[in-house]
């Protein structure tokens, strides 16, 4: 007998296709037509969607932190949302004390390394190298191996100082060390420029906040894609989205995504404030607006799903395929006039708005809000 059975949800990518999904010991068992009975059903009544768990691919959760913090849970399951990856809230100080927090909450919490040892304890954490540890980064990496699935550096002059481009290489010096760990890099105000930044990403490296308004963005003066960014893209960086509440541009992306530039993955850079002041709310509201954008719903998921899980080496997630965690998210798209905005002040009116019902982390179900309001879980 299987655990759970999910009936008659609606498929990404074939309209009026609905599917059933078995799951067992938190893992999916059986995809399709399925005569079976389990300990618990859910029938969806072709109404609702349900895709591989979402998973927020740069948020700010580790609730310690001085300055952009949060709970795992609130960013997580309470939007639909399976896995967050906190990205670089913790250095090697710290995050022994996040993975210890991270194993009381029900969203899968992993987290990117940030390069300073101090971490988000301040602004400028990249400001004095002396905090640019490696043998510290090292060891942190080597203790907790299941938590950290990558590195981050901020890479703007508020936080760089008169240090340049300089972190960056030493970032690059300790994923030498760990040659499996993506490196994320944020771009913001210069120095250094995104061109030196670009240089010297390599295959799986991610540049976040790829679509932010600043001077410091992927366009050039004339709008056009920059010829660093390309060739960027040709060695295999993948850019994600990193909204947050001063990294995200309407004008920008609409501009990049006409020229083919669009994103790997789609991201809230969400903490406390921006999540309940805006602009950023949710990981849903900001994949919205990328529909809004003109973005298919199966890229917008791809981006959500499959991507981040690749780039990640969440080798187990990201998909709906037998033998996958039994991960996944149950939402409705419904038609609304809801006017968003983005970090420059521009209003965007999006037709259709992603609502989450349920996340379901390894087989267990944990409702929204919104879920708890459909009569389709009776739990």
């Amino acid at each position: 007998m299987f655990d759970l059975i999910i009936r008659r949800a609606r498929a990404i990518d074939a309209e009026d296709v609905v599917f059933d999904l078995a799951i067992k010991d938190g893992l999916i068992a059986k995809i399709g037509q399925i005569n079976a009975k389990a300990r618990q059903e859910i029938d969806l009544n072709g109404r609702f969607y349900a895709s591989a768990g979402w998973i927020d691919s740069h948020v700010h959760c580790y609730s310690a932190s001085p300055i952009y913090n949060d709970e795992p849970d609130l960013v997580g399951i309470a939007g639909g949302v399976t896995t967050v990856i906190d990205a670089g809230s913790c250095g090697a100080n710290d995050i022994g004390h996040f993975n210890q927090l991270a194993q009381a909450c029900q969203t899968e919490v992993r987290a990117l390394l940030n390069i300073s040892r101090i971490g988000l304890a301040t602004q400028h954490e990249l400001a004095d190298l002396a905090d640019i540890d490696l043998a510290a980064a090292d060891r942190a990496i080597t203790q907790y191996p299941d938590f950290i699935v990558g590195l981050k550096a901020r890479l703007s002059s508020s936080v760089v100082g008169g240090n340049g481009i300089t972190p960056l290489k030493m970032a690059k010096a300790i994923q030498q060390q760990h040659p499996k760990l993506p490196l994320m890099v944020h771009v913001g105000n210069t120095p250094p420029d995104l061109d030196d930044i670009t240089q010297m990403l390599d295959q799986g490296d991610i540049l976040t906040h790829c679509y932010n308004g600043k001077p410091n963005r992927i366009l050039n003066c004339s709008g056009t894609v920059r010829t660093s960014i390309y060739r960027a893209i040709e060695r295999g960086v993948t850019l994600d989205v990193g909204h947050g509440g001063a990294s995200f541009s309407f004008a920008v992306a609409r501009q990049a995504i006409a020229q083919g530039v669009l994103p790997n993955t789609i991201s809230s850079d969400i903490y406390c404030r921006n999540r309940i002041a805006g602009p950023v709310f949710g990981l849903a509201p900001v994949m919205a607006k990328f529909l809004s954008l003109g973005m298919t719903l199966a890229e917008v998921i791809q981006c959500v799903t499959a991507h981040p899980a690749q780039i990640l080496h969440l080798t187990a997630k990201g998909r709906l395929e037998v033998g996958f965690a039994a991960d996944i998210s149950i939402f409705a798209v419904d038609s609304t006039d809801l006017v968003q905005s983005d970090c420059e002040g521009e209003s965007l009116l999006c037709a259709q708005q992603f609502r989450p019902l349920a996340a379901i982390v390894a087989g267990k179900i944990f409702l929204t809000d919104e879920g708890k309001t459909e009569h389709v879980f009776n739990l």
